[in-house]
């Protein structure tokens, strides 16, 4: 009973990112749903339980199976289905399906055109880097570090930083990020 109560829970956090990443107002969404901005508000916060007459026009406006939108597990099948997005010329490959808490990417980050000035960013967060391939280079505050391959970064995203590919190939990344600032803690025995 406990499991469906958090698996309800996260419905208002999974419904929020997913009308952020796609760059809509919860007025948008209530023109195309005919659910009150009110509802969706309350949804979005869990002040409103969701029932199947709020979600599948969410699920058909987001274009997402309503399985992903509850964030219902998986039965029979072991295999992580990917879904790769597209933003700022970067793939990211969601590795982990919970909203909050610690998300975990594949992130492929191309070759940056001549000219172009890289922008420094700051955000709520923890970042930890591990680069699969490719070369990094990280320009954290006044540092810029050049990671190869095995290599790992952490640091709180509330230093400017920025992210790019070095030299003529594309990057990729192992992306671990906490909104709250979670930090990812390694451990390892002794034998």
């Amino acid at each position: 009973m406990a499991e469906r109560k958090d698996v309800l829970t996260a419905v208002g956090p999974r419904l929020r990112e997913l009308r952020r990443r796609r760059g809509l107002t919860l007025a948008e969404i209530a023109e195309r749903t005919e659910i009150s901005e009110s509802t969706l508000s309350r949804l979005e916060s869990g002040g409103r339980r969701p029932t199947l007459e709020l979600l599948l026009p969410l699920a058909e406006i987001y274009a997402v199976p309503l399985d992903e939108l509850v964030g219902a597990p998986r039965t029979g099948d072991p295999r992580v289905h990917l879904h790769p997005v597209r933003h700022n010329g970067m793939i990211f490959v969601p590795l982990s399906r919970r909203p909050g808490g610690l998300q975990a990417h594949k992130l492929i980050i191309p070759t940056r055109p001549a000219g172009l000035e890289p922008e420094l960013k700051t955000h709520e967060g923890f970042e930890w880097v591990y680069v699969l391939a490719g070369r990094l280079r990280l320009l954290l505050g006044d540092q810029s570090l050049v990671l190869a391959p095995g290599e790992v970064a952490e640091f709180d995203t509330h230093v400017p930083h920025w992210l790019g590919a070095e030299g003529d190939q594309p990057v990729e990344l192992l992306v671990l990020f906490g909104r709250q600032g979670e930090r990812a803690h390694l451990r390892a025995r002794t034998t």
